[in-house]
């Protein structure tokens, strides 16, 4: 067996004073957020982050696309969070078998295949003009994500101690949310540079050759784009597939100090619908935003790129969380401070004048930047030892960003843009601040500070 190089293996000289080499490493592994099997593992992770935030934060401006293209109304545009986000909740238990059997890095490299299936099925679909192919290509997608945070999220939490497992994920989020500033904005400049303008053409262009002329050239524009991504994503399953990893059981163990080993199926629960909340309210806040600025009077060519302004402001939550956590503030912590702030500018949007509300949307992405990295070790802590079925089960919970979005577009006919946001987006803030609330008051074993149990080999 081929030993994997990381900091754990490799004696470093010891600093003046007489340390060992073997003390000092440890000093240093404990102090940094990748752990001891040192940065190699995060980097490679960060890059598949990365893949997952350039699909997923193309969802955004896909909805005024599709809905430009295939001439649709809001909530019927709306399906594409919803093919994208029901994935997730019918996929990660198959998922969660077949990467029992295949193992980590086999589970990482297929669902890249899969990623890649999806966007090739999509861009195909689109340039025909078939809508509900185009669907079934984010379904497949969305599968393929699957796979890959069954494994990803769980796998970074537990490459070194819980108390720095935020910083880790942040790390994580910053390079997903990057891939979300530019994602959008590529999409935005390259497939809509005019969409604006298509829109009005084809709204006074009466049915016959020249309409259809307007469409199908608007819906070319993503075939491209989407053949190239489909190829970039199979060139980093191989990547992968070579690159040598640490293997890390999915486990965790019961905190130490007499803490409980067992799952606690109340906070489990709880806790996932915490999560399905949170992912909806982000999925609102990022891929809805483009509705909720048209809605004050915005252009298509403005509302184009709202998404990469709600990331830009989640990458700086990210980078925020990065500094405090744990140094000045823990993670849980961190994650009620947060929504809180969620709760302000909501209330604050309900109230002000002109654009305010459309930048406080935007502004909820850094609100919303670090309660995912706190909230899921904390959940996978609540788990106990069957850390890959607990992970299912988290992923599953992402499922709410097909529903509150979907259920947002309902109530706007009834409510008003404004207050159909709010009435989904506070009441979800206050449910996720009483979770960890009533989870640090309870003892529960996700605020506990000992550093859950991996099991640790290298790959040969």
């Amino acid at each position: 067996m081929r030993e994997e190089s990381d900091f754990s293996r490799r004696p470093v000289p010891a600093p003046a004073g007489g340390t060992s080499g073997w003390s000092w490493v440890a000093g240093l592994a404990a102090r940094s957020p990748a752990g001891a099997y040192g940065w190699r593992p995060i980097l490679i992770m960060a890059t598949l982050f990365f893949s997952i935030g350039f699909v997923t934060w193309l969802n955004g401006p896909l909805i005024t696309f599709v809905q430009v293209a295939f001439e649709l109304d809001d909530v019927t545009s709306f399906l594409v969070p919803v093919c994208f986000y029901l994935a997730y909740f019918i996929f990660p238990l198959p998922a969660t078998v077949l990467t029992r059997r295949i193992g980590l890095r086999r589970g990482l490299s297929l669902a890249l295949v899969v990623m890649a299936a999806g966007t090739a099925l999509f861009g195909e679909c689109v340039n025909a003009r078939w809508y509900v192919g185009a669907l079934s290509g984010l379904t497949v997608i969305g599968a393929g994500l699957s796979l890959l945070q069954i494994t990803i999220n769980p796998y970074v939490s537990l490459l070194g101690g819980h108390d720095r497992a935020a910083q880790r994920i942040a790390i994580m989020g910053i390079a997903n949310k990057f891939a979300g500033i530019v994602a959008p904005a590529l999409f935005a400049v390259i497939v809509m540079p005019n969409v604006g303008g298509v829109a009005a053409d084809i709204a006074r262009t009466p049915p016959g050759p020249a309409r259809e002329a307007t469409l199908a050239a608007f819906t070319h524009a993503v075939h491209a784009p989407y053949s190239a991504m489909a190829g970039l994503l199979l060139l980093l399953a191989i990547f992968t597939a070579r690159a040598r990893l640490p293997e890390i059981a999915i486990e965790t163990a019961a905190p130490a100090g007499g803490a409980r080993g067992a799952a606690q199926p109340g906070w489990l629960l709880t806790g996932a619908f915490a999560m399905f909340l949170y992912v909806g309210v982000e999925v609102m806040a990022g891929d809805a935003i483009g509705l909720y600025g048209r809605s004050f009077g915005l252009s298509l060519d403005v509302t184009k790129y709202l998404t990469a302004l709600t990331l830009a402001a989640m990458m700086a939550g990210y980078l925020a969380g990065m500094v405090l956590v744990p140094r000045v503030v823990d993670q849980e912590r961190y994650m009620l401070l947060s929504c809180v702030g969620g709760i302000l500018l909501c209330l604050v949007a309900m109230v002000a004048p002109g654009m305010v509300p459309v930048f406080c949307v935007a502004l909820l992405g850094f609100a919303n930047a670090m309660i995912l990295p706190a909230l899921f070790p904390v959940v996978l802590a609540e788990g106990g030892p069957d850390g890959g079925r607990i992970t299912a089960f988290l992923v599953m919970a992402y499922s709410g960003g097909a529903v509150l979005p979907q259920v947002f577009v309902h109530l706007i006919p009834l409510l008003g843009t404004t207050p159909a946001f709010m009435v989904l987006a506070i009441p979800a803030y206050i449910f996720i601040g009483g979770w960890i609330l009533a989870l640090r008051a309870g003892g529960g074993a996700g605020t506990r500070r000992a550093a859950p149990a991996t099991g640790r080999s290298d790959t040969p």
